[in-house]
Formats: structure tokens, C-alpha cells, sequence
């Protein structure tokens, strides 16, 4: 692990530890990234990483010292993707919720697998969290297709395209793409 991520969970409230270590892992991840500022790499404005910080991590007023008022521009599809998880939050109108669809959805952008863009050590706890925060997506998710082509198979779904090279995903030739092991 990190030295940012072992410096937050020290600073850690007597929040959820799961919440705790998935937030100090997506943080770090995106602290990594200097000179990146912290809030365009997580998503989050300003005042919304001073919240999340005040609320889950108390001690940890250095995170802030590098970070911008604004979460940098969206991509084009990072406010649908923000949208999608916002509206299947699993306890609607919880911070936790919000700050998660805007790190999720900043994050997808990068190239690796969602739970390495996120920091995250195994798939598993990707998983969790979405099980945890977006249940009503997540369960939606049946064949355990991977995550980020779910969502973008969602959006796309949600405005009537059809991605699937075949009606069927099992016999798509992009099946191994879309279902394969994340190594």
C-alpha cells in the first residue's frame, strides 16, 4: 500500500472501514497522479474533498493542501456514468453515494480495469462497493460482465443502441474482451 494510503487510514474516523479503505484507495491512486491536482484526478470539487476528508479522515488537512476549487471538465459521458450510479444509489441522497458516482465516473476514464484505476487491490472490492452503494445496478450485472463495459452497456442501453456485435452476448465475438479475467 501507498504512503498516502497508510497516512489516511491512520486518520481514519470511526467510519466504516470498508467506506474508509475504498475512499484512501481512490484517493491515493489519484495523489499518485501529480502534478495532476487531486480534485480533477478524483472528480470532486473542492468543497467536496473537504467534506469527504472532514467526515471520514479528520486528521488528514495535508490532503488538502494541493487541490483545486474545481474537479477539472468532464468528459463527455462522465455526467451520464455520474448520473446512472446517482440514480441507482442504494440510500438515496447520502453523501457517500455522490462522492463515489463522481470518483467512479472520473476514474473510468483512465485505461486500466475500473478497480486498478481506482486504486482498488482486486476486483472484489469493486464488487463490494457497488454492492454496497448501487445495489440496483449492481444486481443487474448477471453474468459478472466488467464493470466499466457494464456501464457504458447501460448508457448505451438507456439510449436505445445496441453495442453487442450479436443478440446474444455468448456468441459475440467480444466475449472474451467483456467477460475475460482481469489479470
Amino acid at each position: 500500500m501507498s504512503e498516502t494510503y497508510q497516512r489516511l487510514m491512520a486518520c481514519a474516523a470511526a467510519s466504516d472501514p470498508f467506506d474508509a479503505h475504498v475512499f484512501a484507495c481512490i484517493l491515493a491512486k489519484g495523489a499518485s497522479e501529480a502534478p495532476r491536482p487531486l480534485t480533477e484526478a478524483v472528480g470532486l470539487s473542492g468543497p467536496e474533498l473537504a467534506r469527504l476528508v472532514a467526515r471520514v479522515y479528520p486528521g488528514a488537512h495535508w490532503l488538502l493542501a494541493d487541490w483545486a476549487a474545481s474537479a477539472g471538465a468532464d468528459a463527455l459521458e462522465e455526467p451520464d456514468l455520474r448520473a446512472l450510479l446517482r440514480d441507482n444509489a442504494t440510500i438515496p441522497g447520502a453523501d457517500e453515494p455522490v462522492w463515489l458516482a463522481a470518483m467512479v465516473a472520473r476514474r473510468s476514464l483512465q485505461p486500466d480495469h475500473l478497480w486498478q484505476d481506482l486504486g482498488l487491490a482486486q476486483r472484489g472490492d469493486l464488487t463490494g462497493l457497488l454492492n454496497r452503494h448501487f445495489a440496483p445496478l449492481a444486481v443487474l450485472n448477471t453474468q459478472d460482465m466488467k464493470w466499466k463495459k457494464f456501464f457504458y452497456r447501460q448508457m448505451c442501453q438507456m439510449e436505445g443502441i445496441n453495442i453487442c456485435k450479436s443478440p446474444v452476448c455468448d456468441t459475440c465475438t467480444d466475449f472474451p474482451i467483456c467477460y475475460g479475467p482481469e489479470e
